[in-house]
């Protein structure tokens, strides 16, 4: 239809008031798929692109460390344990212990001398009391006969390196009196005054 066709009266509609304005057909409205396709396909990608990356510099081991913590153990497991990698020919170190942990507790030595001695005038009884440290790995067990110079049964050992032995000797015969006594011989000695077994 042509506009001396048009049947109406022209209104302030028909006439632009800014000729700059344009005009004729608008345009259709957008579908949400041709606003968002873009920000999909990048959102896609990336963490391709960042898989890539790693792999790449993994593959060439460039990867950076956080500060204090050791080579990634694919690289520890290149090198043989036994090749010093720093400083050939110094002497090894030892670990460092933390300050807040103790030294480990010295153990027994069972090939010290233990020399059991009879002071209750009860027959055989030093040698039941030896029988029972052979039993429990004493290696080097002696039996005499001694006056009582205590009240309760004891064992006396000679210097502090042998505490842990005497006192397994005492937890083994069933004592609770563990003394150090100065002695220029160095062992162990059991004077019973009673039987532990009675």
């Amino acid at each position: 239809m042509s506009k001396a066709e048009y049947p109406y009266p022209e209104d302030e509609f028909d006439v632009p008031s800014n000729p700059d304005v344009p005009r004729g057909v608008h345009r259709a409205p957008r579908s949400a798929w041709s606003r968002w396709w873009k920000y999909l396909v990048v959102l896609a990608l990336l963490p391709v692109l960042a898989f890539t990356l790693v792999n790449l510099a993994a593959r060439e081991g460039t990867l950076p460390t956080l500060p204090g913590t050791s080579d990634s153990p694919a690289a520890q497991e290149d090198v043989p344990s036994d090749t010093p990698t720093e400083g050939e020919g110094e002497a090894p170190t030892e670990p460092e212990t933390p300050a807040d942990e103790e030294p480990a507790a010295p153990t027994p030595v069972l090939s010290t001398p233990v020399e059991v001695l009879n002071a209750a005038g009860v027959g055989g009884l030093a040698a039941t009391q030896a029988e029972k440290l052979t039993a429990a790995g004493f290696s080097a067990v002696t039996t005499g006969n001694a006056e009582p110079t205590a009240d309760d049964s004891t064992v006396y050992y000679t210097s502090e390196d042998l505490r842990p032995t005497a006192d397994l000797v005492a937890q083994t015969l069933g004592l609770t009196e563990v003394v150090q006594q100065d002695d220029p011989t160095p062992g162990i000695s059991v004077l019973l005054v009673s039987d532990p077994d009675a």
